[in-house]
């Protein structure tokens, strides 16, 4: 079992943090009451092995008094279960900043009066939990998708960038809309329409029959391989910029011949790649 114990500043980026280890297959629990820790780890191993991964957040929401957190440390250390603790934190003038563009309230503000001083009480609270921390992320200076990677590069040591992309390739008719999901739309009705051929019309673009008659054709050579250059070109710039999915969409007609056996190849191909695919054809079962 694997768990991290996120703890932090409020307004350093823990909620971020925790998102991203969710996003990145972990199953994760925010402001969890220390003693449950224990409780929660047990329930974690005592699964099948999908709740291996497991991520907990623990901060000043649970009380200003870290005693029952360094308890269920103890007990954690005694049922000899492995865990992290990730200390996110910021300067003050970052949270500060933070805080204003957000408009929300800090938990200390009642108690003491202005932000400034909450966030300064914070920290000396939190000091002894900093202390403890194996790992300590400071985020004054980073953006999401620094951080993210941060993150996935301290919980998948020597993780491949491209494993982290999850690709859709969806075929759709135009006659019954835009998948509003997607990132990318694709225009294949300049195509020849094997609807027109009786015996493909009641076939779909994943017969070979369809898929013969579509790609005999050069310029449906040509668009795919003009297609695969482009999606092959922009997936690793989405990874770049922190995108966890991106969906592309291939429409034709009725979305049953033309559009499925370009989105089932353009999917071969991306596979190859070593992305994690996905192949959707949301059009071509309607009559």
């Amino acid at each position: 079992m694997q768990l991290f114990i996120v703890s932090g500043v409020s307004g350093a980026g823990k909620s971020t943090v925790i998102s991203i280890l969710e996003d990145s297959g972990y199953f994760c629990v925010d402001n969890l009451p220390p003693e449950l820790i224990p409780k929660f780890a047990e329930l974690c191993q005592m699964g099948s092995g999908e709740h291996q991964r497991a991520a907990v957040v623990c901060d000043i929401r649970g009380g200003s008094h870290f005693d029952g957190l360094f308890q269920a440390l103890d007990t954690l250390d005694s049922m000899k279960v492995p865990y992290q603790i990730l200390f996110v934190e910021a300067d003050d003038q970052t949270i500060i900043k933070r805080y204003k563009e957000t408009r929300r309230s800090h938990p200390l503000m009642d108690s003491q009066g202005t932000l400034a001083r909450a966030v300064q009480m914070e920290r000396r609270l939190m000091k002894p939990v900093r202390d403890r921390a194996d790992i300590v992320l400071q985020t004054d200076a980073m953006s999401t998708r620094k951080l993210r990677d941060r993150v996935l590069e301290l919980v998948y040591p020597g993780r491949k960038k491209v494993s982290q992309l999850n690709v859709c390739v969806t075929s759709f008719g135009f006659k019954y809309g835009l998948p509003m999901e997607a990132d990318l739309v694709f225009d294949v009705r300049f195509l020849p329409n094997p609807f027109y051929i009786e015996e493909l019309k009641h076939q779909t673009g994943l017969d070979d029959g369809v898929r013969d008659y579509v790609f005999q054709f050069a310029q449906s050579r040509e668009f795919l391989d003009k297609l695969e250059d482009m999606v092959g070109f922009l997936l690793p710039q989405f990874v770049e910029e922190g995108k966890s999915m991106v969906v592309v969409a291939i429409g034709c007609t009725g979305g049953q011949h033309r559009s499925v056996a370009m989105t089932h190849a353009l999917a071969e191909y991306v596979r190859s790649l070593g992305y994690q695919v996905s192949e959707n054809h949301r059009d071509m079962t309607r009559a």
